[in-house]
């Protein structure tokens, strides 16, 4: 068997190279390779359910732009307090690592005394992952948007509030929020401030750009808030302006009038050939003179 590994090196070598490839692909593709990202973000939505999201993504150590989304893996959501825990449902994560629950705006959660909604993604393991969990803590924040002409001022006013046990409404405090239009691609910032008694208000531009109806989406979001994470609520309203560009229309071949050099060279064409029919005409009528006086002299 020597001799003939031997007898032909090129092979071999070949062989030997084809083997410590497939053994370095396998150390890259091992799992201890990775570190895996499970990360669990909640948003409350406009018509008031709850979206719960996990993004399961796993990063090379090294090559951090070496990310593999973990697909197929079932995700637990559970609402907890203190010993009690509620299974709010199952899903399976997609072919971009995500999982995505939502629940609906008269969800029964497990609530602590000042409030607190405590959220818990579950991943059990696998023979090639570990078990992973996340968790988050919330409060339930209310948003109400409000379109409004006030003495014919576009106004926008938002009430944002909680609701403790008794059902009481409380005021809102120190709470960042933005005003956004849905633009074509994404969505354009008009406003940003701070909620501070419950409410916020501001006068609407009155230069945003709407569609052929003037109807604008305008959106009111709390973004990425310690205790309430991300609240978004919108209400269409037809305060947009609407451009209408008049074109001038240009002569063109296939418009009704003519470019007004065509009728320049078909003036001369139509000159140039009846010039020649007036010029032949008069020629055979000197001919046909000339002709006749000699005719007479003879």
């Amino acid at each position: 068997m020597k001799k003939v590994l031997f007898k032909y090196p090129l092979i071999t070598s070949f062989i030997i190279a084809f083997l410590l490839s497939n053994v370095c692909i396998a150390q890259e593709n091992d799992v201890s390779n990775y570190r895996m990202g499970f990360n669990l973000t909640t948003v409350k939505q406009p018509d008031n359910s709850r979206l719960l999201e996990v993004s399961f993504i796993a990063t090379n150590k090294k090559d951090r732009k070496d990310k593999i989304p973990i697909s197929n893996a079932e995700i637990k959501f559970f609402n907890i307090l203190n010993e009690e825990e509620v299974l709010l449902g199952a899903v399976n994560t997609s072919n971009e690592g995500i999982a995505q629950l939502t629940l609906p705006e008269n969800q029964n959660y497990l609530i602590d005394d000042d409030g607190t909604i405590n959220l818990t993604a579950l991943f059990e393991g696998s023979n090639a992952i570990d078990e992973e969990t996340a968790e988050i803590s919330i409060k339930d924040l209310h948003i109400e948007l409000n379109l409004t002409e006030i003495d014919s001022v576009k106004t926008v006013s938002v009430s944002a509030f909680t609701i403790n046990k008794l059902g009481e409404k409380i005021p809102a405090e120190e709470i960042e929020i933005s005003f956004y239009i849905q633009a074509m691609l994404s969505k354009m910032k008009i406003e940003e401030g701070t909620i501070n008694d419950g409410s916020y208000e501001f006068t609407f531009p009155s230069d945003i750009p709407g569609d052929i109806n003037g109807n604008l989406l305008v959106y009111a979001m709390v973004v990425d808030h310690d205790e309430y994470w991300n609240v978004t609520q919108n209400k269409n309203i037809k305060w947009g302006i609407f451009h209408s560009h008049s074109i001038k229309e240009k002569n063109s071949l296939w418009s009704a009038i003519a470019p007004l050099w065509m009728y320049s060279v078909l003036t001369i064409m139509l000159v140039g050939v009846w010039a020649n029919y007036v010029y032949t005409i008069i020629n055979l009528v000197k001919i046909k003179k000339e002709g006749d006086e000699l005719k007479l002299k003879i």
